[in-house]
């Protein structure tokens, strides 16, 4: 998928415009020209320039606003897709009653099965990837994830 410059341009002078309005309820320094905005002014306001300048060269490119892949057009591609947004979304309703290590090796069992990966290759690699990825996360950096319905055997 290609998207014209004038729209990422749009994207980003709309971000620079949001930032440029917020900073005006930063407090001033009595006393001092300069606030705790000046810094976040200057960048919002070089975004702001660049987006105007991405929006110029993108309009006079004369490209579409939006140009589809190749990919858009296979269905096999376009159910891969779909399939992942599908997975991400289970493991969101899922993980907390299922827990991590569940929902991440499903989630992977069925990705695995869905790009055509044999299942006697997909179930191991699931099992130990999603016990490594739970090993790194949960006791190396600390990160709290769920347990779900395995909290009885919790490590």
């Amino acid at each position: 998928m290609k998207i014209n410059d004038a729209l990422v341009g749009a994207a980003i002078a709309v971000l620079g415009i949001a930032i440029l309005v917020h900073i005006q309820g930063y407090p001033t320094i009595p006393g001092q020209k300069y606030g705790p905005a000046i810094f976040p002014g200057v960048i919002a306001a070089g975004l702001v320039i660049c987006g105007a300048l991405l929006i110029r060269t993108g309009l006079r490119s004369g490209t579409p606003l939006v140009t589809l892949g190749a990919w858009m057009r296979s269905p096999r591609h376009v159910a891969n897709f779909l399939f992942v947004l599908g997975a991400l979304l289970f493991y969101i309703v899922a993980s907390d009653w299922l827990g991590f290590v569940l929902t991440g090796m499903l989630m992977l069992i069925a990705l695995f099965w869905q790009f055509g990966v044999r299942l006697r290759f997909a179930v191991p690699v699931a099992i130990v990837a999603t016990l490594l990825v739970h090993m790194l996360f949960y006791k190396l950096m600390r990160v709290p994830l769920p347990w779900g319905v395995l909290q009885s055997v919790s490590w």
